[in-house]
């Protein structure tokens, strides 16, 4: 099997573009050599944080999630604004969405691509410990509802289908792995 690119690009045309994501589509040769389109949704870098305490328990965050039209709890997460570095932006929206600021960063594994068939997001995952509690400041489109959950709970959450946002899946069963002590 070649790991060589396949696909040729013709050209590319934004289709649409807002403050969050822009939405190219291109015109190709498919592998097979015949024409095609494929479409592209471009966006910021992800970012998501397991925030754990000593007592190996986790901050989660629940809130409505407009595309799904459905509740959701998750990690915190959020994504680098232009220019920023992932590293800050984790760092701020633990701060503006849970009201925690960590004196310990770890990388959680390597960058994540969250829907490779249509997106080009990836996301970086951290693990934050030693938290000391600030006050949050969610921005105006985040109406979140903050609880601390064993980790083997949330854990248990992923497997029972409850929790399914993705990067929160992968963050978790990362963490557990890691408090294992098979990770990292």
């Amino acid at each position: 099997m070649s790991e060589r690119n396949p696909w040729r690009t013709l050209s590319t045309r934004v289709v649409y573009e807002n403050p969050w994501i822009k939405v190219r589509e291109d015109e190709v040769l498919r592998p097979d050599g015949q024409p095609g389109i494929y479409g592209v949704v471009d966006t910021r870098v992800a970012t998501g944080v397991v925030a754990l305490t000593p007592s190996r328990e986790v901050y989660l965050v629940g809130q409505w999630r407009y595309p799904f039209d459905a509740y959701s709890w998750e990690i915190v997460e959020g994504g680098a604004d232009e220019g920023e570095d992932p590293d800050d932006a984790v760092k701020r929206e633990l701060r503006e969405e849970a009201g925690l600021v960590a004196a310990r960063w770890r990388p959680l594994g390597g960058e994540v691509w969250l829907s490779n068939c249509f997106s080009s997001e990836v996301a970086r995952l951290y693990v934050a410990e030693e938290l000391t509690e600030v006050p949050a400041e969610p921005d105006g489109t985040e109406e979140l509802v903050v609880a601390k959950v064993p980790l083997a709970e949330a854990v248990e959450r992923v497997a029972s289908g409850e929790i399914k946002d993705a990067m929160s899946v992968i963050a978790l069963m990362r963490a557990w792995a890691l408090v294992q002590g098979n990770l990292l």
